[in-house]
């Protein structure tokens, strides 16, 4: 089949990467598909790429999607990455194109989902005993969208607490995080309308963050929350603070966002402690993801 690959205009880059795209069109014009490769720069994960390619349903199996991922892995290796991440529910097309393509699995994550319209009464129980337990040398506090100045700084080094997240054999390298990368996140998040809430543990002896949890709900309120990541630095771990600060999450949503159906987020299969707390506070497993890897 004719087929014609353009590379467009790359956007803007932001404080960790900039992403490249390619758009594959038949003789006469016509959209087949497309492929994104978000190349990360920042110190620590300046070896990756990540990749998503897709193709309309009715033009599979007709080279294009092959087509697309060699633009892709073309571009990658001249920027000198050493490797290029994607992912795909498990069992669909998206999965077996990549393992027929050269990636290897290296991660299995399990989707799970709170229902929050009709939240039976055991589940809201347990939520709200969570959030009522004492956790004494601690205090939960919150915010909407850009963090607070005066925690900007503790905050941004409290993202620390994700560099031993089990990612199992991902190439994924450990994320830098700082003030500047904390605030273009949560604007990126603003920016395509969505609604950040962030719940932190704060350690009382000196009023630096402990641990937080994010949760990112779609701009009009309504749908399925998503759960963006949950962690506790090291040096407080043990205390429960996962599960109290998921359980804060829970709560405000149900308060500031009522007319919200659910909440999901997805856990690597082996981070059974993340596992235990959503099992704990009444999520249920949806469906299986995978992700792959190319090593270049």
């Amino acid at each position: 089949m004719p087929l014609r690959v353009t590379a467009l205009a790359d956007p803007a880059p932001t404080p960790s990467g900039h992403r490249l795209t390619w758009l594959a069109e038949d003789r006469d014009g016509n959209p087949l598909g497309s492929a994104y490769l978000r190349v990360f720069t920042k110190e620590g994960q300046d070896h990756l790429a990540e990749l998503r390619v897709n193709v309309h349903p009715a033009e599979r199996r007709r080279g294009v999607g092959s087509r697309l991922l060699e633009e892709a892995v073309t571009a990658a290796r001249e920027r000198g990455r050493r490797s290029v991440i994607a992912s795909a529910d498990a069992g669909t097309p998206g999965d077996h194109f990549l393992a027929a393509n050269g990636f290897r699995k290296v991660l299995t994550l399990t989707y799970a989902r709170l229902k929050l319209d009709g939240l039976d009464s055991g589940a809201l129980r347990e939520i709200e005993a969570a959030v009522e337990r004492p956790h004494p040398g601690y205090r939960l506090t919150s915010w909407r969208g850009t963090v607070p100045g005066d925690l900007a700084g503790t905050f941004a080094r409290s993202r620390r607490a994700m560099d031993d997240m089990p990612m199992d054999d991902t190439d994924y390298g450990v994320a830098t995080w700082d003030v500047e990368r904390v605030l273009a996140a949560a604007q990126a998040v603003a920016d395509r309308g969505d609604l950040l809430t962030t719940v932190a543990v704060v350690d009382e002896s000196d009023g630096s963050i402990a641990g937080f949890s994010e949760l990112v709900v779609p701009g009009d309120g309504t749908g399925d929350g998503q759960h963006y990541g949950t962690g506790v630095l090291p040096e407080h771990r043990g205390h429960g603070l996962g599960r109290w600060m998921k359980a804060e999450s829970i709560r405000l949503a149900r308060r500031d966002r009522p007319e919200l159906a659910g909440l999901v987020t997805d856990t690597a299969d082996s981070n059974t402690h993340m596992r235990r707390i959503n099992d704990a506070l009444g999520y249920v497993p949806t469906h299986k993801a995978l992700e792959y890897q190319l090593d270049l």
